[in-house]
């Protein structure tokens, strides 16, 4: 069974990084099991030239698993054919969770919050086109279109909300 899904969006320094991993703190307190999806524009490594995995991928090597007694990595090489995987699919590769938080993804249709920050990328608000934003968390008074507006720092009043509309167990 997927375990319920919330999405946190907006555009580029908008905020999103620092308000999911401050939901991930407060939802651990809560005794929730929290698992994490962030959507990146751009190629990105998570291994470094020199090392023995990174050799394995520069060699030809499809799926490279990093393993130690403290955690395990997946890096899957995708194919010049293949299309970037959708949220929904990389869900699914995730093991069993209480909740998922989405970083990104503002075009998969997810519960979402949008992220607005003053100093961020300007651009218009999202909120706009998506129904499927429910609420604003931003650091500065925003036309919200009729949504609920949080106060970025609101972090315990965020993860209520996102507990509600997911209808989340209570395990503190």
């Amino acid at each position: 069974m997927r375990p319920p899904v919330f999405g946190i969006t907006g555009w580029k320094n908008s905020g999103k990084t620092t308000l999911v991993t401050r939901l991930v703190t407060e939802f651990s307190r809560r005794g929730l099991t929290v698992s994490t999806l962030k959507h990146a524009h751009h190629a990105f490594d998570i291994d470094h030239a020199g090392t023995d995995s990174f050799r394995h991928r520069e060699a030809g090597a499809r799926e490279v698993m990093l393993v130690s007694g403290k955690r395990w990595a997946l890096m899957h090489e995708l194919a010049e054919e293949e299309e970037e995987p959708a949220a929904e699919e990389m869900i699914d590769r995730l093991s069993a969770c209480d909740l998922v938080l989405v970083e990104g993804y503002k075009r998969e249709r997810h519960a979402k919050i949008e992220v607005r920050r003053r100093d961020g990328r300007p651009g218009q608000a999202l909120a706009l086109d998506d129904l499927t934003i429910l609420a604003i968390a931003s650091d500065h008074e925003t036309e919200t279109g009729g949504l609920p507006r949080f106060d970025l720092d609101d972090v315990v009043g965020i993860a209520d909300f996102i507990s509600d509309h997911l209808a989340l167990p209570s395990r503190s």
